[in-house]
């Protein structure tokens, strides 16, 4: 289970006769990627995983709703990536309909009442205050309870044109408390 166009470095055989050795060791597996939905067969690999036992979480922006909808009823926890609201996506990701898709599946996790935590990673190139206070209501207003606002590490970026994304903490803590007056649960890591 990776990209199709990079060589394995294990096979799934592999790490399925590896998982046998875990079992009584580990609690669950988390799949994570990139973007785990992205292959097509996840559904079957988290099936595999299951019927040995552990438990099963994914990390994910939800970027194919259908197949989503397919393995929420398998995963017992959801790292739900928000990026930005829904019609500001598409410029974070550089991926069109991005927005539209990830908060589709954003209700459907909301619906199915499956463990998660959503988050949004921060770099202030890409989300000013404002919208990110935007995008803290509207996820209230959606009933979003477990939120996670992740500060971007800027040591290392893909995109050059991004460079350090700093506040001052003065203006740090002025945001956090705002944020925490919309949704009272919500968590920050740097």
């Amino acid at each position: 289970m990776i990209v199709a166009n990079i060589p394995a470095k294990f096979s799934w055989r592999y790490i399925l006769n590896f998982m046998h050795t875990r079992k009584g060791l580990l609690e669950a597996v988390v799949f994570s990627g990139g973007e785990p939905l992205l292959q097509k067969d996840l559904p079957q690999a988290i099936a595999q995983i299951r019927e040995m036992g552990f438990k099963i979480g994914i990390h994910t922006a939800g970027s194919i709703p259908q197949r989503f909808q397919e393995i929420l009823t398998m995963v017992d926890w959801v790292g739900f990536d928000i990026k930005d609201l829904a019609n500001s996506c598409d410029d974070i990701t550089q991926v069109k309909h991005s927005g539209k898709k990830n908060w589709q599946s954003l209700a459907m996790l909301l619906d199915a009442q499956v463990e998660y935590q959503c988050r949004t990673t921060i770099h202030w190139q890409l989300i000013d205050e404002d919208r990110l206070i935007k995008l803290t209501q509207k996820l209230a207003a959606m009933g979003v309870i477990n939120y996670a606002i992740q500060f971007a590490r800027t040591t290392i970026m893909h995109d050059k044109k991004l460079g350090h994304s700093t506040k001052a903490a003065d203006k740090i803590a002025y945001l956090q408390a705002r944020l925490q007056n919309i949704l009272p649960s919500i968590i920050f890591s740097s």
